[in-house]
């Protein structure tokens, strides 16, 4: 499995990152499984959030054994300091761990929610109290809305943003071209989710996969352009979508395929996501 460096930190995480939901509602030997499969294709780098259901019981039982090789990430929704601190402590005692390599603001989605985390008593609070703690070592953030995510950017030196790099909506909207460049520029480490997403679920349209809450690449064929679509991009690494066949499908793409994309494969993309309705934006972003 190729690794990337992620960004000013050093680290280097396997480019196919496992997305915590796809334990959330397994049973514990499930979830071990899954984990053990994982490690054995080469993935290190881990991302749960307590809004997962159940996920973060699952996962800590799970990484136990192998929570020295791996890079742990974890977030939360809350935007005071009282409350990212509970939290924070609630997921490290159910992912059995001393601490998180990666600690970021979840799903910031509006301007408010920023204001809220840098206000006095706001989130970052007990971030910069957690880290001069030694319970996390790297401060990052996840966004729906490139607003924010730029806002959020100004306001403090964050080591990793966590956010959709897409291609239906990179090439049918543009959505996430100026967050990235203005990454780039901090050498911040760049890591995509909803790489394997396609368009939003119509009204009334029947769920596929259960754990998406949009409507997923059709086929193989189809992941595989998505992926090394994203991955062509210099990004660390792409988190898994919400069920362990998409898992699978990133390890067998990036072991066979690698992470390159050819021109006549973009053409193809591109064509495709002209007649899409991308996930992102989203209409309150």
């Amino acid at each position: 499995m190729e690794k990337r460096v992620l960004g000013k930190t050093g680290e280097k995480l396997s480019v196919v990152g496992f997305g915590g939901i796809v334990v959330m509602n397994e049973s514990v030997e499930s979830a071990k499984k899954i984990v053990a499969r994982a490690i054995e294709r080469g993935i290190n780098y881990f991302d749960v959030a307590p809004s997962y259901g159940d996920a973060e019981e699952k996962l800590g039982p799970a990484l136990k054994p192998y929570r020295d090789q791996v890079f742990l990430a974890c977030k939360t929704m809350e935007r005071t300091k009282e409350g990212a601190w509970r939290e924070l402590n609630e997921s490290l005692k159910r992912l059995q761990t001393d601490h998180f390599d990666l600690y970021q603001f979840h799903a910031v989605t509006t301007l408010d929610e920023v204001e809220a985390i840098f206000s006095p008593n706001g989130a970052i609070e007990a971030f910069l109290k957690a880290k001069e703690e030694g319970l996390i070592r790297y401060i990052g953030f996840s966004a729906h809305s490139e607003e924010a995510a730029l806002s959020m950017l100004e306001r403090f030196d964050f080591d990793t943003v966590l956010f959709p790099l897409n291609w239906a909506s990179w090439l049918g909207k543009g959505f996430g071209k100026r967050l990235y460049s203005k990454a780039r520029e901090k050498n911040m480490g760049i890591l995509a989710i909803k790489a394997l997403a396609k368009r939003r679920l119509e009204e009334g349209e029947e769920k596929r996969w259960e754990k998406c809450w949009y409507h997923p690449v059709d086929d193989f064929e189809e992941a595989s352009m998505a992926l090394r679509f994203t991955l062509s991009l210099p990004v660390t690494a792409a988190v898994s979508p919400s069920h362990q066949e998409f898992l699978w499908w990133m390890c067998q793409i990036v072991e066979n395929q690698g992470t390159k994309i050819s021109e006549e494969e973009l053409q193809i993309l591109k064509e495709k996501a002209q007649k899409l309705t991308p996930v992102f934006p989203l209409d309150h972003s």
